[in-house]
């Protein structure tokens, strides 16, 4: 993971508040959860609440304290081999699905480190040069914050007595939209990251394609939709599904989206009847592709989506469905439903996580994010109701594999014209 470019316009005061509100927010997301809690490792594909949290502190203690601040010396000597990811250059590391296995550390100690870490970190604001590598930190842990939250989502899941992380009732929105078409004439369009600013190495470099005419709908596919697919046989019906996708279907036993159960869903708040007018989530890339088919229509390529809704990020202040920051304690991630573009779920395009034309990966270890990753997995646009806000841009690009679905995951339709 590496950084296009770092923000001119931020004082070494404003870099150090940012990583210390992103800091606190992580300690604040677990709150809620027992040490218990913070252990638990639903699937290979999600991380333990308590890794998370350790495994952000790795990363400022790896790439940003043990290089630039003489005399530091790490927290633990045997920690980089439990809270390394897959940083090859790094070294061995435990097997991810051993990560649920850690019932040491305790909770306490990981804070106690994060809190040394913290306070390790105050010099190294002033050095500029270091302000690209402090700000991909940042967007580091940000994007731990949302696998955290799905992660522990999923974990919470697996409980049969249905415990929920925060005990209020989710805030919601049952307006109707409308659904209208956004049009494009074709042509040329320029994409990728252009602006100052953090983006990660994948977004970049800006390039041209060539676009045929088409339309991208207004609204995401709803609940209420989907209900009408599964009610017409859609996970019965081969012919709408792609191979492997209906190879999926079979053998997982597929009938409808994540945390579904008739005519409720789980959330993080516990189960709760689901709002047919939100966005449906939860979702694979298999299921979006055979909900498109079935409606006659088509998922948009990620070029075709950031054309239409570049320089509309900013609808997030005007409207934001998630109430505030889409990480607020007070209002629990929940896509309900608005008119913008961005925010409410991650929505599948039709296009392979590829790299763009003169793609380069940084060297070293901080490189091996994004570039080893580009293979088989598809990309999606847009955030969720779980990504925090400097997130939401037009370039961004998040991916998955097509049968993956613990994130807050939906989709929008395209047409040709």
């Amino acid at each position: 993971m590496t950084s296009r470019a770092a923000r001119q316009d931020i004082s070494p005061a404003g870099l150090a508040n940012d990583f210390a509100a992103t800091r606190s927010l992580s300690e604040a997301l677990v709150e809620p959860l027992s040490e218990a809690d913070a252990t638990l490792q639903s699937m290979e594909d999600a991380s333990p609440a308590k890794w998370h949290l350790a495994h952000t502190t790795w990363f400022w203690e790896t790439f940003l304290l043990r290089d630039h601040l003489e005399g530091y010396s790490l927290f633990d000597d045997n920690w980089p081999f439990v809270f390394n990811s897959y940083y090859e250059a790094e070294g061995e590391r435990i097997h991810r699905f051993s990560r649920g296995m850690l019932s040491r550390p305790t909770m306490a100690e990981i804070i106690d480190w994060r809190a040394k870490v913290d306070e390790a970190m105050q010099p190294l604001f002033e050095r500029e040069e270091l302000r690209p590598l402090i700000e991909l930190g940042i967007a580091h842990e940000q994007q731990h914050q949302e696998l955290l939250l799905t992660d522990i989502k999923h974990a919470l899941f697996q409980n049969p007595l249905g415990v929920a992380m925060w005990q209020e009732e989710p805030k919601a929105n049952s307006n109707t939209l409308e659904q209208e078409w956004h049009s494009h004439p074709g042509g040329i369009a320029r994409i990728g990251h252009q602006e100052q600013g953090f983006a990660f190495d994948n977004e970049g470099p800006d390039h041209r394609v060539l676009l045929e005419p088409f339309e991208l709908s207004s609204s995401l596919v709803t609940n209420g939709e989907w209900a009408e697919f599964i009610a017409d046989g859609g996970y019965e019906t081969a012919s709408l599904w792609l191979s492997d996708g209906w190879a999926w279907v079979k053998e997982n036993g597929i009938a409808a989206p994540l945390y579904w159960n008739g005519d409720e869903a789980f959330t993080h708040c516990g189960s709760q009847v689901w709002d047919p007018n939100a966005p449906v989530t939860h979702i694979s890339y298999f299921e979006a592709d055979a909900f498109a088919t079935w409606a006659g229509m088509r998922l948009p390529t990620e070029f075709e989506w950031e054309a239409i809704t570049r320089g509309q990020e900013g609808e997030l202040a005007a409207h934001d469905p998630c109430g505030g920051n889409q990480l607020d304690q007070a209002a629990p991630p929940l896509p309900v439903g608005g008119e913008g573009l961005f925010g409410d779920c991650w929505q599948f395009t039709r296009s392979a996580y590829l790299p763009y034309p003169r793609f380069q990966p940084a060297e070293g270890a901080v490189g091996e994010y994004n570039g080893k990753f580009m293979s088989g997995q598809f990309v999606l646009k847009g955030a969720s109701c779980a990504t925090v806000r400097g997130h939401s841009r037009a370039s961004y690009r998040n991916f998955f594999y097509p049968h993956q679905r613990w994130q807050f995951t939906g989709l929008r339709l395209a047409r040709d014209v």
